[in-house]
């Protein structure tokens, strides 16, 4: 084995000087073998017996590595899409996933399947990182491990991710809450807006209601927004945004930054009428079939498009490149994108049974005619 820590040691050398989290990767892990020796060495290191029967494209033999997923809402169909990408990847690549977490959003509940995890000795870990305090341990233990981890769908801030997570994976959450509230601005120059917001403080949403109250300050002021806490449960949301239109008569806009609240400022807005009174401007996040039939019938003006299949078939990719590349092909920051969905284009997605959307398991062929639409 001294071969191998040797070769070890020599890449950790050629490593820049601020990556200290692939550092502590290979010190925990000898992943870096890999990039100087093929899969004879591997098998000389005693690992044959766990090689897959083939090599899958053109890629070389490996183990048959699982990869852990850690949700903060595992039964939420938001997350379909994201549970079909991760296992599209794992079919393509001949690997697995272990999708786990709380069902509720309790933090404690993913640490601890975090850290169960670990000591199952996960070959990667992609985590939503919804409390970057409460993970720095966890996903540090995990890098001591030799585990790579990366994160997907909520992270901390661009500045200070808080975590020493390789990189993440999703929409660029504080971009896209300003450019939430950018839109409505085109709408609304003066009034009252009211941004309704599930879980205040957690990473996956925080700093989309930051970004749209960002946007409303950069514009001078002339319209007042108001952020506003609904809950995790759909029902209890629907009865808080109820009672606040009820309260507010003359709103000139309601804006969401979750998926739950987004579908029920549609709803409040069907049953109280609201553009007749005044409202000018609905929209907010997320593909669910309730939110597309409110912009189709013009109770939501748009609601915006993160790609949750991407937040789960990357991740997979990423860490597979990282261990067959013994950490050379670290993974890289990525937005999976910002789409305005809207009357003028949301057809496609109510017509189209797909599992890229998650609105099918059916494995198949989508075929698009016609020009594509200019971002």
């Amino acid at each position: 084995m001294r071969v191998v820590d040797s070769a070890v040691a020599h890449v950790a050398d050629e490593l820049p000087s601020n990556s200290v989290t692939r550092r502590r990767l290979l010190a925990g892990s000898g992943l870096a073998s890999a990039a100087l020796a093929a899969t004879g060495l591997l098998t000389a290191c005693g690992n044959d017996e766990k090689a897959v029967a083939g090599a899958i494209g053109n890629f070389p033999k490996t183990p048959n590595w699982k990869f852990v997923f850690i949700n903060h809402v595992t039964t939420n169909p938001f997350f379909t899409p994201t549970q079909y990408g991760a296992e599209d990847a794992c079919k393509l690549l001949g690997c697995s996933f272990q999708w786990t977490g709380s069902a509720n959003s309790v933090v404690a509940e993913m640490v601890n399947a975090t850290n169960t995890a670990i000591s199952g000795k996960a070959d990667g870990l992609a985590v939503a990182v919804v409390d970057k305090t409460a993970f720095k341990t966890p996903l540090d233990n995990a890098l001591d491990a030799g585990i790579p981890v990366v994160s997907y769908n909520a992270d901390g801030a661009r500045e200070d991710p808080g975590t020493n997570r390789l990189a993440y994976i999703g929409q660029g959450l504080f971009e896209s809450g300003y450019a939430l509230g950018q839109r409505a601005l085109t709408q609304v120059q003066s009034g009252e807006v009211a941004g309704f917001i599930a879980t205040p403080g957690q990473l996956n949403i925080q700093p989309r209601i930051d970004g749209a109250q960002q946007a409303f300050t950069d514009a001078g002021g002339a319209v007042k927004f108001t952020a506003v806490a609904t809950n995790a449960d759909i029902t209890k949301g629907l009865s808080i945004i109820d009672a606040y239109a009820q309260g507010h008569p003359g709103l000139a806009g309601l804006l969401a930054v979750d998926a739950g609240s987004t579908q029920s400022i549609g709803q409040v807005v069907k049953k109280y009428d609201l553009r007749s009174k005044g409202l000018k401007v609905a929209g907010g996040f997320d593909l669910i079939p309730e939110t597309l039939a409110s912009i189709k019938s013009g109770d939501l003006d748009y609601t915006i498009d993160q790609q949750p299949y991407l937040q789960g078939f990357l991740p997979v990719l990423y860490l597979y490149l990282y261990k067959i590349s013994g950490g050379l092909l670290s993974p890289p920051q990525t937005n999976t994108g910002l789409l305005f969905v809207t009357k003028d284009n949301v057809s496609p997605y109510q017509n189209t049974q797909t599992r890229y959307e998650g609105s099918t398991t059916d494995v198949k062929l989508v075929e698009r005619s016609g020009p594509i639409a200019h971002p």
